[in-house]
């Protein structure tokens, strides 16, 4: 039996439904505060809903089956119709009337990586600033979804430990049916949103910005409605506080989350992947924040910061959120923490390949994977003190199959592979060394920020379009695990079975 375009092509016109659904929201909030841009969101919000019918009308007699290549596909072009139709607010509304800069900004925010073109933010229309972070939450939780529920189907790099007969979370499954899994993750991921932007709203920030930030916070996107991104409330440290918890919540597993609401805090705590998560962020601070101390410069930033406690506190907090920001790749700045020292330079750049925990909206390599291969690297001692000896890699007590190890493996190789590529082709396209390796490597971990021309107080408008277009694709690699879209370019993939 062949491939099932009915299917694939309904699926398509779902998520264009989806998609407009939320270009009407777009639109509603450009008409609250009448900023000129409403006539051209709702053109594109119907555009996009009128093709979206269109393809589930003339497919709707599809037959009800996804096979794994079907599966594959969806997911992949899933994105990238996502991303076409979501160009069409910042074309129609003017906002960014060059479609490469428009494809690289709507790429940057369903990918939630954070990287913009834009100068100035802060003169767009509502409508469309809201627009930009809808399309960051939309992302975001499109991979939690996709993470939990449906890449074990496929058995993408690594994600198999949330499949039913694997090791480590499998048990961590809210319901056996995968449609009640995504409800209940819908709901911790909208709950946390209300929930932030409330604070963020008790803590002084207008309404507006609250929701944009929550919008950005929950799927560690990192678009602001500032020039300045969080530095603009550098003032104000009980809002960068409150962004932390909710960068860190997101960055972790959203399954410990539901467990945590459940009040089964104990498994949350025994959790191996948590743990290390929240180890390596508190190292990671301390040592930035000592640093910071004694060799950075931060008195505009902290109100009081002669004094010993204020120049600590701000050290501590600047620490704080940017190893947060880069590890789960939310790509919030409230400093250029590439000034800060040629130490924390060089460190930045490598949490860049950290990433936050599986089954979370960071992109990166994932915690996870770190420590099944320093733990499979570690073992690897033994067998070769004791060759006949089996001795399997162990998570959460209990034993990874050698499948999995292998996959990780492949897809860290793969991983590091692309990014020298990326580099290359960037540096073949006329960039830099600095902003070459920045921009490769903050585009595949889909982090924001990086280094070089690409620093966290400029941006990526000053690339060549052809490196706009390179970046959007590691954006989506990154995304989507590597395996998902790149086995769509085997020749086999596409042979008939």
């Amino acid at each position: 039996m062949g491939l099932n375009v009915k299917i694939i092509v309904h699926l398509m016109g779902l998520l264009l439904l989806c998609n407009g659904f939320f270009m009407l929201l777009a639109t509603l909030v450009s008409r609250i505060y009448n900023d000129g841009a409403t006539l051209s969101i709702l053109t594109a919000a119907l555009s996009t809903l009128f093709l979206g019918i269109l393809a589930m009308y003339y497919t709707k007699d599809h037959r009800k089956v996804v096979k794994k290549k079907e599966g594959y596909i969806i997911v992949t072009f899933g994105w990238l119709v996502m991303t076409i139709s979501g160009i069409t607010p910042y074309l129609f509304s003017e906002a960014i009337p060059d479609i490469t800069d428009a494809f690289f900004e709507t790429m940057s925010g369903y990918t939630t990586t954070g990287a913009s073109i834009l100068n100035d933010i802060e003169a767009l229309p509502e409508g469309i600033l809201f627009w930009r972070s809808l399309t960051h939450w939309i992302g975001g939780m499109g991979i939690i979804v996709l993470a939990i529920a449906i890449l074990p189907l496929l058995g993408i790099g690594g994600m198999q430990l949330f499949a039913a007969e694997a090791p480590g979370p499998s048990g961590d499954k809210l319901h056996p049916r995968i449609t009640d899994t995504a409800k209940r993750l819908w709901l911790i991921y909208v709950g946390y949103t209300l929930a932030e932007t409330l604070l963020l709203k008790l803590a002084g920030m207008n309404f507006f910005d609250a929701i944009n930030h929550s919008l950005a916070t929950l799927s560690t996107g990192g678009f602001s409605t500032k020039n300045a991104s969080v530095a603009y409330w550098n003032d104000q440290p009980i809002i960068q506080y409150i962004i932390i918890i909710f960068m860190f919540l997101a960055g972790s597993n959203f399954v410990l989350s539901y467990f945590a609401f459940k009040g089964k805090i104990q498994r949350v705590l025994k959790d191996e992947e948590f743990r290390y998560y929240g180890g390596f962020v508190l190292a990671f601070t301390i040592i930035a924040a000592l640093v910071i101390y004694f060799k950075a410069n931060l008195s505009i930033d902290t109100p009081g910061y002669e004094m010993v406690w204020g120049k600590a506190e701000s050290s501590f907090r600047h620490a704080l959120f940017q190893i947060i920001a880069v590890v789960t790749t939310t790509g919030f700045v409230t400093a250029d923490f590439t000034s800060w020292s040629p130490f924390l330079t060089v460190f930045f750049f490598g949490l860049m390949f950290a990433g936050g925990s599986a089954g979370s909206t960071a992109g990166g390599i994932k915690v996870i994977r770190h420590l099944l291969i320093i733990k499979n690297g570690v073992l690897e001692f033994k067998r070769t003190l004791h060759t006949n000896a089996i001795i399997p890699v162990r998570y959460n007590n209990k034993s990874v199959g050698q499948d999995i190890i292998y996959n990780i493996i492949a897809f860290f190789v793969l991983y590091m592979l692309l990014f020298i590529i990326g580099a290359m082709v960037l540096g073949m396209m006329g960039v830099d060394f600095v902003t070459a390796i920045g921009g490769a490597a903050t585009s595949l971990g889909n982090v924001g920020p990086a280094f070089g021309d690409l620093n966290p107080v400029s941006n990526f408008s000053g690339l060549p379009a052809p490196a706009k277009w390179w970046c959007g694709f590691l954006m989506l690699l990154g995304r989507l695990e590597l395996f998902t879209v790149l086995i769509l370019l085997t020749p086999y993939f596409w042979k008939k079975t």
